[in-house]
């Protein structure tokens, strides 16, 4: 379980991330974002989310539109907005992350950093299609992705869940701390 002062760690991304506080109003992370392929697009349907940047530049995308955050800029995204991010510079970008409410967004990230430390995430960051509908009922209030359409996965979540709890596919994994990851 995720728990305050934890890092984790992206091999996939190479992005580190930092849990400064986790309480129910609010999560709130340290991350390193290295130049990397753009996560997938999502939504986050009851939080919103935000951003500021302490070195480097971050490219996000909000519902179609292209904005670049800088040094000491921010961005915050309402709830149910499509987006996603990405680094495009040579540097890493350091960050200060936030979700309000805090919900359970911080088990999802540790999840997610799991799959993509056991090579389980596809090129363009997404799991298969078992481990996908295995994760899809447990934090659906967190994130969604954009594509394949939310009914639609629900409606493969239900069909396909009980094949996929059969298989082993667990809705939650725990990722190594970055320590263990490095090693």
């Amino acid at each position: 379980m995720a728990h305050q002062g934890q890092t984790i760690f992206n091999p996939r991304t190479g992005q580190r991330m930092e849990f400064l506080e986790i309480s129910e109003e609010e999560l709130r992370f340290a991350s390193i974002i290295p130049p990397a392929p753009p996560e997938p697009m999502h939504i986050h349907p009851k939080q919103v989310s935000g951003a500021r940047v302490s070195s480097g530049e971050l490219v996000f995308e909000v519902d179609g539109e292209e904005r670049r955050v800088g040094p000491g800029e921010s961005i915050e995204i309402p709830a149910g907005v499509k987006h996603r991010f990405r680094n495009e510079g040579d540097e890493d970008v350091v960050s200060e992350q936030y979700f309000r409410p805090a919900l359970d967004i911080a088990s999802f990230f540790e999840t997610f950093f799991a799959l993509a430390q056991r090579d389980e995430l596809d090129e363009k960051g997404m799991p298969n299609t078992l481990q996908l509908v295995a994760i899809v009922p447990e934090f659906g209030d967190e994130i969604r992705p954009v594509s394949p359409p939310w009914p639609v996965l629900q409606a493969l979540s239900a069909v396909l869940g009980p094949v996929a709890r059969m298989r082993g596919y667990e809705p939650r994994l725990q990722a190594s701390s970055d320590h263990e990851a490095a090693a």
